[in-house]
């Protein structure tokens, strides 16, 4: 198989971002404004991840559309992971925080005990595309319950649980550049991190403004970045920007 995942440019981490707000106000929105309730969510949105899971393994090569409806669908059920865990069975976030840190611990050691690599530019074989997919999982369920922590139970708020988050992914690239902290470690870091930025981002914007939002409700927070993705993953499907054989290709043209 061609590699399974994107090249890592601004577009990556953009959609990346918009992906881990709409898994917040999406979760929100159909568990709230719908009144599924969390058990009639979480039974739809699995069904509907199992079923594009499958689809994106059948797939030889990275396609663009696929591969980001997967990551839009595993940032809403990551959202409703830690939302049973906390709503339907009284776990404290401070617990759903360390217990999915030291899972997503787990899930890292097995992957490079068996593989020998965490590089997302080597996701070539069936294991470790099932690595990889369970590594994200884990990654929007942590990030959920690490931003409701600091936003809510530490009452930092929303938005400086935001800035705080995106200081902080600033931090790593800084790290990265000037202290030469390894590549892979840096962008496993910065992509654990999008998550609570993205969770406290969609509620600064989705919240009422008594309870530190902008009030836009989780209908047009939603809409508004689907909009986004949308515009955004048609652009790289169409191009191809994000595929490493089209840019080796551009790169090899360019230098002829």
């Amino acid at each position: 198989m061609l590699n399974k995942v994107p090249e890592v440019t601004v577009f990556f981490w953009v959609i990346k971002v918009l992906c881990t707000t709409v898994g917040e106000t999406v979760a929100d929105f159909l568990g709230t404004n719908l009144n599924w309730g969390l058990t009639g969510t979480t039974a739809f949105m699995g069904a509907l991840l199992a079923i594009v899971l499958v689809v994106q393994f059948r797939s030889r090569r990275y396609r663009a559309a696929v591969y980001w409806l997967a990551v839009v669908l595993l940032s809403v059920v990551g959202t409703l992971i830690t939302d049973n865990l906390t709503d339907n069975f009284g776990v404290p976030l401070i617990t759903t925080t360390v217990l999915f840190s030291i899972v997503l611990a787990v899930v890292f050691a097995v992957w490079f005990a068996v593989e020998r690599t965490l590089s997302i530019h080597s996701i070539t074989t069936t294991r470790r595309e099932a690595f990889y997919w369970l590594a994200i999982l884990f990654t929007f369920a942590l990030g959920t319950s690490a931003g409701d922590l600091a936003a809510e139970k530490l009452a930092l708020g929303y938005l400086p649980s935001a800035l705080i988050f995106a200081g902080a992914i600033v931090a790593i690239f800084a790290a990265h550049q000037v202290l030469r902290l390894n590549a892979i470690a840096a962008f496993w870091l910065a992509y654990i991190l999008t998550r609570p930025l993205g969770a406290s981002l969609g509620d600064f914007l989705s919240q009422a403004r008594a309870d530190g939002g902008l009030g836009l409700g989780t209908t047009a927070t939603s809409g508004l970045f689907l909009a986004a993705i949308l515009v955004l993953v048609s652009y790289l499907a169409i191009t191809g920007r994000d595929r490493a054989d089209i840019r080796s290709r551009y790169r090899s043209i360019a230098f002829d």
